[in-house]
């Protein structure tokens, strides 16, 4: 779900789209199946054999406090991951803003060189997206820098590089043959080295999950929290088969807490449930760089105007005098 709208809590509570439901509930039927099978095999060896089977619930009750706080730490990770990456992105939408506004501002006054460096600067967001998520870069790229570009950012070892070492040789451009400000140069440069910086960020996110270790742990022990539980129910209800349901009951929050933390370590994958709306930040930036361009571009003829009607004034002294 990339724009949210919340529906009211009845529509949510059973929402099945967006929801890690679908995903766990073949699991859940799973223990309710083995519970079903553990309770079909007590109950015959007390019918033929007089063994009564089961366990004290006592140990449960702490074990599922434990397993129940390394869940929430383990989502609470999860989470730290996809708030992360949210914060960088933001940071790439304000970058690239400022760096098309300053190149506009500060920048040559050449029609050509601001089009194609706007461009360049929503490219970026756009490679950056499919960088992280593993995608060739898409058609819709050339009708902003063309095709034989979009083939080249292609076959790049790293395409946001590509793209930023791009702008970075028509800055330099704009200084040695436009003669822009130093100054200018310099945090236009900055804006540009940021960008970089924002995407290896979101790379160290996405190269390096949680530990697997850790994982393969607090599974283990959801996976003998509830094969046993069955023995500790048991005997405890009026109804025994209740014992199934109450199993089903008590794994599907376990289970959907495991795969909520699961969901949230990769905030870049379109397969992962709430996946950070990356295409739809990307289309922003390209929005907003383009507008900002277009704006300049429709005032320039007025500038200009008021620069000529300015200059032909007359301030001689026999003017003024007269």
């Amino acid at each position: 779900m990339n724009n949210q709208v919340r529906q009211g809590f009845w529509h949510e509570s059973f929402a099945l789209h967006g929801s890690v439901t679908p995903k766990v509930m073949p699991a859940v039927l799973i223990f309710g199946i083995i519970a079903g099978g553990i309770l079909g095999a007590a109950t015959l060896a007390e019918r033929l054999f007089e063994v009564r089977i089961g366990m004290e619930i006592h140990p449960f009750e702490f074990a599922g406090a434990a397993l129940g706080l390394l869940l929430v730490l383990r989502t609470n990770s999860g989470y730290d991951r996809w708030w992360e990456a949210r914060k960088l992105w933001g940071s790439i939408v304000n970058q690239s803003r400022n760096l098309a506004i300053s190149a506009i501002a500060y920048g040559p006054t050449n029609p050509q060189w601001r089009d194609q460096f706007v461009r360049w600067v929503a490219v970026f967001p756009n490679v950056a997206r499919h960088s992280l998520r593993g995608e060739r870069p898409s058609d819709d790229l050339a009708n902003l820098v063309g095709a034989e570009n979009v083939d080249q950012i292609a076959v790049a070892d790293h395409m946001p590089g590509f793209v930023a070492l791009r702008l970075a040789e028509m800055l330099r451009e704009a200084c040695d043959k436009w003669q822009m400000d130093r100054f200018a140069f310099i945090q236009l440069d900055r804006e540009r080295a940021l960008l970089i910086d924002h995407i290896g960020a979101c790379e160290r996110i996405l190269k390096t999950p949680l530990p697997l270790a850790y994982s393969i742990k607090i599974r283990r022990f959801i996976l003998l929290f509830l094969l046993t539980l069955p023995f500790a129910l048991l005997h405890r209800s009026g109804c025994d088969w209740l014992v199934p349901v109450i199993t089903m009951l008590v794994a599907y929050p376990l289970l959907s807490l495991d795969q909520m933390g699961i969901e949230l370590e990769n905030p870049f994958s379109t397969s992962n449930l709430s996946h950070l709306p990356l295409g739809d930040l990307s289309a922003t930036i390209e929005r907003n760089v383009m507008g900002v361009l277009k704006a300049n571009q429709s005032a320039a003829p007025k500038t200009t105007s008021l620069k000529t009607e300015w200059h032909s004034l007359d301030f001689s002294p026999l003017s003024i005098g007269a």
